[in-house]
Formats: C-alpha cells, sequence, structure tokens
C-alpha cells in the first residue's frame, strides 16, 4: 500500500511538473480539437486472487469494450505537443461502463504520425454477475445487491496516431489502471 502511494505521488507529481513546462508555449497555440470511435479489450486482472480466495469460484474479469473519445491538442514546439482527452466505453461481460480523462504529451513525426504517453483517471462500473460464477452457474445482480459495482484508479498508457487523410486518423492506445488492468483499444477519429 506504501508502494501504491509513493507511485501515485510520483506519477502526480511528474505530470505536473510537464503540464508547468509546456504552459507557457502552449497559452499562445491554436487548439486542434478531435473525436471518434474506439473499441477493444479490457483485462481487469482479479482472476487469480478470487479463485485463490474462494474455492469453487470461476472468474471471468475480461470484457470487449465500444465507445468514444474526445480532446484537443495544442503544439508545444516544433514537434512536440500537449493535449487532454475523455473517454466513454460501454462494456460486454465483466463491464457495464467505464470512463476517464487523461493528459497527452507526445511528439509528431514528418509523416503526421503523433506517438505519446498519457496519464489521468478511469472509473470502472462493473457487472459482478457476469464476472463471478459458483461451479459453473451464473449469478444474478440480486446475488450482489448493497456491493459497491465502481472502482477507478488512475490510468497510465501510451498511444500512437497515424493520419489517414488531413482530417482523419486511426489510433492505437495501451493503457494500465493502477498497473491493476490491461487496456487495448483501437479507433478511428477526426481533427476538427
Amino acid at each position: 500500500m506504501q508502494d501504491e502511494n509513493i507511485m501515485r505521488k510520483l506519477f502526480f507529481a511528474a505530470t505536473a511538473s510537464v503540464a508547468a513546462l509546456a504552459i507557457p508555449s502552449v497559452a499562445h497555440a491554436q487548439a486542434e480539437v478531435f473525436g471518434g470511435i474506439s473499441g477493444g479489450y479490457h483485462d481487469l486482472g482479479v482472476e487469480n486472487e478470487v479463485e485463490d480466495i474462494f474455492d469453487g469460484v470461476t472468474i471471468e474479469d475480461g470484457s470487449f469494450i465500444f465507445g468514444g473519445f474526445v480532446g484537443a491538442d495544442v503544439m508545444a514546439g516544433e514537434s512536440l505537443f500537449v493535449g487532454a482527452e475523455a473517454n466513454f466505453h460501454l462494456g460486454t461481460e465483466a463491464l457495464d461502463s467505464e470512463y476517464g480523462a487523461s493528459a497527452r504529451i507526445g511528439f509528431v513525426d514528418a509523416g503526421g504520425a503523433k506517438y505519446y504517453l498519457r496519464g489521468g483517471y478511469q472509473e470502472l462500473n462493473l457487472d459482478y454477475s457476469n464476472i463471478i460464477f459458483i461451479d459453473g452457474e451464473e449469478l444474478t445482480d440480486a446475488d450482489f445487491v448493497g456491493l459497491d459495482d465502481t472502482a477507478g484508479d488512475y490510468l497510465v498508457g501510451a498511444g500512437v496516431e497515424f493520419p489517414l487523410g488531413e482530417s482523419s486518423m486511426l489510433r492505437v492506445n495501451v493503457d494500465t489502471i493502477g498497473f491493476d488492468t490491461a487496456r487495448a483499444t483501437a479507433g478511428v477519429g477526426f481533427r476538427f
């Protein structure tokens, strides 16, 4: 727990430092607004812990997700950019939905591709009835009344966006939430 708190403090300190360095050059820049649709897979990574505690329990803690994203980037140098984005996804199994926001920092190559790191916060709305099975028997929502089905933590990830034309792009992201989950998404977006 102490290591986790130290990691969070270091992460937020690094994010604040990058933002403070970029603010002066960003103040006069014009924002490039973008948005699009995305889909992927989110593995919550709790299977082994729960199966070790409860005998006869089967966990299926992964979920396909689909949704969208919006954000804005500004150039902070010749090829350096900073930005922010928000996302919302619906899940098919272990997740009912998830949403969050993150800051991004990266660079643009000569061909217009953007490579970036990002950090922020992601909130998860879990669907326990699609996660936990007892001896092959599926439980219902009534079995989890009173149990908090939300979880949230910091998001850390990396991504790349490839231009498909003047105003469209293909993007791929790989993220983790609290270094507990693994999340991969791909999408198509448009710049405005």
